[in-house]
């Protein structure tokens, strides 16, 4: 076991914060184990380990944050965390928790409450509590009354089956919910037409990690945060080059980073990170060497 797990289970909601009118909870599906290298790509490990110690089997401890957002008029959950279809072998090499619904409960959030739901892209770690899979087999909605949103081209990847890249994807967390029409599939050009999900809350691709990953971006009352997906999975990823082994493109991921950067840290956006455990939020500015540094707003 990492020497860090499990030492903040107990908190399952992550925090709280203001964004003009609208109210953001964090909420966790807990913790997982992945390789430190792959996590950190071409990066020496004598400088990640700096910033993310790992255990005797090289993993480090990753957070598995969702955010809730009550808008006034609509609540939208942002990630569904890992899931229950996980295999036994599955987890136990991760070391999931599935705490998505005890953290929403927590937080006083009834699934069947949610109105909105979307996911940045459909690997596994994120959309898992799309849908809960019962002791029968069956899988239903997690969230009944919701619209789910996803890229359309994260299916048609999924549906592929690559070897590159097919352990991530499980056709049981979407393809349920696109037969039963309750997931709407968003493509490049309608994202281009209208990114917009619902008022203040609007989504634009960031490529590089998969070829359609979304960002989410919230806007209340000149506030601005940024749901940034896997393009930035943590705080210790905020250096443009500091790239993951797991990213499909880590050159466009690069150029996307900067992208981003150049626009959240002069106009100060909360930048939310979906696999930081200790630090899930952050604004961005730049050290006396120029690159980029995170301050956290809540740290844990």
């Amino acid at each position: 076991m990492h020497p860090a797990a499990r030492a903040t289970d107990a908190n399952l909601v992550r925090g709280h914060l203001a964004l003009g009118d609208f109210a953001l909870t964090l909420c966790s599906d807990g913790t997982y184990l992945l390789d430190g290298g792959a996590m950190f790509g071409v990066v020496p490990k004598t400088l990640w380990q700096k910033r993310a110690v790992p255990d005797d089997l090289n993993r480090i401890l990753l957070g598995l944050n969702s955010v809730v957002v009550r808008t006034g008029s609509a609540t939208l959950v942002i990630e569904t965390g890992v899931g229950n279809k996980q295999s036994e072998k599955m987890r136990e090499i991760h070391q999931t928790n599935a705490q998505l619904p005890a953290s929403l409960a927590a937080a006083g959030v009834d699934p069947a409450e949610v109105t909105h739901v979307i996911n940045t892209h459909l690997h596994f770690d994120h959309c898992g509590w799309n849908t809960t899979l019962h002791a029968d087999g069956s899988v239903t909605p997690t969230f009944p009354n919701a619209r789910y949103f996803a890229h359309r081209g994260e299916v048609e990847h999924g549906h592929l089956q690559l070897d590159r890249d097919r352990v991530s994807y499980l056709s049981p967390n979407y393809d349920p919910l696109i037969e039963s029409g309750q997931m709407t599939l968003l493509d490049n050009d309608s994202i281009r037409r209208d990114p917009t999900i619902l008022p203040g809350v609007w989504v634009e691709v960031f490529p590089g990690h998969t070829a359609q990953m979304m960002g989410i971006h919230l806007e209340s009352h000149g506030q601005h945060a940024c749901y940034i997906g896997d393009l930035i999975p943590t705080s210790h990823h905020v250096d443009p080059t500091w790239v993951m082994g797991y990213d499909l493109d880590p050159i466009t991921c690069i150029e996307q980073r900067k992208r981003f950067l150049a626009r959240a840290i002069p106009e100060q956006w909360i930048v939310l990170f979906p696999h930081d455990h200790h630090i899930p939020a952050a604004t961005l500015s730049l050290n006396e060497k120029g690159k980029p540094t995170a301050t956290p707003l809540l740290q844990l």
